[in-house]
């Protein structure tokens, strides 16, 4: 099995770089951190490029790609700190109509943990609710479910509904990200059921959300390994210093296994690659993120600076679609299974 990427693949991998930095530079970037909503003429360039559309068969108006294009591009995205529900808008470009072209945007919430929160709340036209792949018991959220709506939804049932977002009733969450807003899902009416097939939702929901964790690894080590370039102490870079060299090469070795892994698990769709991929790529994102601060040193903890940004949405990203203690425990029953 051949794991390098084809010449269409690096192309679209470049395009979607480019793309970016020229509609999402550095200084879209700290605006969208006072005013974090999807910007929607940005948003339908996107869905004109086939952004969200990458999953969508051919004939049904998509690009008719795979989940390893998916991943190049939301890499890429997760790289530039592209805020928005990207992971929902790819998943969901099939269901809910306008999504594809970028007219709409779509949130995606796990119903499975508790709080059930839904991210950029105020920039969503619809919200879909996805109840877990297991069946479970009738209780959801601490309460029962009753005349067919649901509070709380922490109850597995398999099943996924969707509800204009004025229906549903939420309160602020406060978010680690400024540029993720949150809300606490507090009701959703369950009238319209989605025919989704959940369990694979949720993989690549998690796979997709690695693909960004990597992108920001990527990121921080290009960040650091630049910074130490040019920062001089005592005459010298401190580039050159032997610790701030293990640094950045600790660094570099975590995003590589990150990116093997999730390159990976985009080809097979294992259940546990895309786990062990998940896992491997919160790592790289949070720690990476950590040790580019310390070699930008006291700069680094300045507002002004974006290493916090990565920092701070590498530990949003962790804890969604499988965070750390979950992965490792389906991981280390896949080990003894």
């Amino acid at each position: 099995m051949d794991f390098q990427l084809t010449d269409e693949q690096r192309a679209l991998k470049d395009g979607t770089r480019e793309l970016l930095a020229g509609r999402f530079g550095r200084d879209r970037l700290r605006a969208a951190v006072e005013d974090p909503g999807p910007d929607r003429a940005l948003w339908r360039e996107l869905g004109a490029a086939g952004f969200f559309a990458l999953l969508l068969p051919e004939k049904d108006g998509g690009v008719g790609l795979g989940l390893p294009e998916a991943v190049l591009v939301l890499e890429e995205a997760g790289r530039a700190l592209l805020p928005g529900p990207l992971v929902a808008c790819q998943l969901l470009a099939g269901v809910v109509d306008g999504v594809a072209t970028g007219e709409k945007t779509v949130g995606l919430c796990e119903g499975a943990r508790e709080p059930v929160l839904w991210e950029h709340p105020a920039g969503c036209d619809e919200l879909i609710l996805v109840e877990g792949d297991e069946v479970g018991g009738g209780e959801v959220g601490g309460g029962e479910v009753e005349g067919g709506e649901v509070e709380g939804a922490r109850g597995r049932t398999g099943g996924a509904y969707r509800s204009a977002s004025d229906r549903v009733s939420c309160a602020p969450f406060a978010s680690v990200d400024p540029l993720t807003p949150l809300a606490r899902v507090l009701h959703l009416p369950r009238t319209e059921p989605v025919a989704l097939d959940v369990p694979r939702l949720r993989r690549e929901a998690a796979l997709l959300t690695a693909a960004q964790q990597l992108g920001s690894a990527v990121r921080t080590v290009e960040m650091a390994a630049g910074h130490a370039r040019e920062r001089e102490q005592f005459g010298a870079p401190i580039g050159s210093f032997q610790a701030v060299k293990q640094l950045c090469a600790q660094m570099l070795v975590r995003a590589e296994m990150a990116r093997s892994a999730v390159y990976a698990a985009s080809i097979t769709e294992s259940v546990l690659d895309i786990t062990g991929a998940k896992l491997l790529a919160d790592e790289a994102a949070v720690r990476n993120a950590r040790d580019c601060l310390q070699v930008h040193g006291g700069m680094g903890f300045t507002w002004e600076a974006d290493v916090h940004l990565h920092l701070k949405r590498a530990w949003l990203r962790a804890e969604c679609w499988g965070a750390a203690g979950e992965a490792e425990e389906l991981l280390a029953a896949g080990l003894i299974a």
